[in-house]
């Protein structure tokens, strides 16, 4: 699919760790594309796979930044998760790996959580957890080879921390599969699912929506599989050797989200 230029990107759907802040650290030209974006009117959803957080930490962590969002304008994998399951399995008693916003969002919808009488459970959600136990990893393993649905709300092998490059979801994910042999519905980016969401959000179209990532695998991947135009930043895990010679290749590349700025206001004139 040819990309469409920049001046016809109306949407945009942002990735955030790797892309707008690494750990607790913005990365440069955080507040410059948010001021251009709401300059040139156009319509953004910042969707990430990090499942560790609800949508309101996420607005409070942009407020510390000195951004100012919608919830609305926020799409985590715990969301989109929730919403695939409301509308698929909306009777779930879920077994829940992960931390208290996924637990949130899956109540949030009506979903029933079971982690206090895993027996009862029909599903269960990984989502990354940074208290990850050995006993939280049997329980899930036994209910998954006792016919229990094993989703993933993201495969992100890694996470782009301040201190560098740390285990993700995608390394208990791999665990899980390991120890049971069933492969994990994968609810996040690079299935389409999310990007789905998010244009139905925005009202957009692969005719005026992009994709802002930091990761091949995922972002990247996950907007053209969804059949859109991607641009890739390198603060994340992509290095411009990955970027430009590897075997997932994408449409546009910046040095950081500053630079998109600066290359949508040239593209717009103004």
């Amino acid at each position: 699919m040819k990309p469409i230029p920049l001046e016809k990107v109306e949407n945009l759907i942002v990735d955030m760790d790797g892309v707008l802040w690494r750990g607790d650290q913005p990365l440069p030209g955080l507040g410059r594309f948010f001021e251009t974006m709401r300059r040139l009117g156009m319509r953004f959803i910042l969707a990430t796979n990090n499942a560790s957080k609800s949508g309101d930490e996420y607005l409070a962590k942009l407020e510390k930044f000195g951004v100012q969002v919608s919830l609305d304008e926020i799409l985590t994998s715990p969301q989109a998760t929730a919403a695939y399951l409301a509308r698929h399995a909306p009777q779930a008693r879920v077994f829940v790996i992960g931390e208290p916003g996924l637990a949130a969002e899956l109540r949030a919808r009506g979903l029933g959580v079971v982690n206090d009488a895993p027996e009862r459970a029909t599903h269960v959600v990984v989502g990354w957890d940074r208290t990850l136990t050995y006993d939280k990893l049997a329980e899930a393993c036994l209910l998954i080879r006792r016919g229990a649905a094993f989703i993933g709300t993201n495969p992100d092998v890694t996470y782009p921390s301040e201190r560098g490059i740390v285990p993700g979801n995608g390394a208990t994910l791999a665990a899980l599969r390991a120890a049971t042999g069933v492969e994990p519905i994968i609810i996040g980016k690079p299935q389409p699912e999310m990007m789905v969401q998010a244009m139905a959000r925005m009202g957009g179209t692969s005719e005026n929506t992009a994709v802002v990532g930091d990761r091949l695998d995922t972002d990247i991947l996950g907007g053209q599989n969804a059949g859109l135009t991607t641009i890739l930043v390198l603060t994340g895990v992509t290095s411009p050797e990955e970027a430009y010679n590897g075997a997932i290749r994408s449409d546009y590349v910046f040095r950081d989200i500053g630079e998109i700025a600066d290359a949508l206001q040239r593209a717009r004139g103004r």
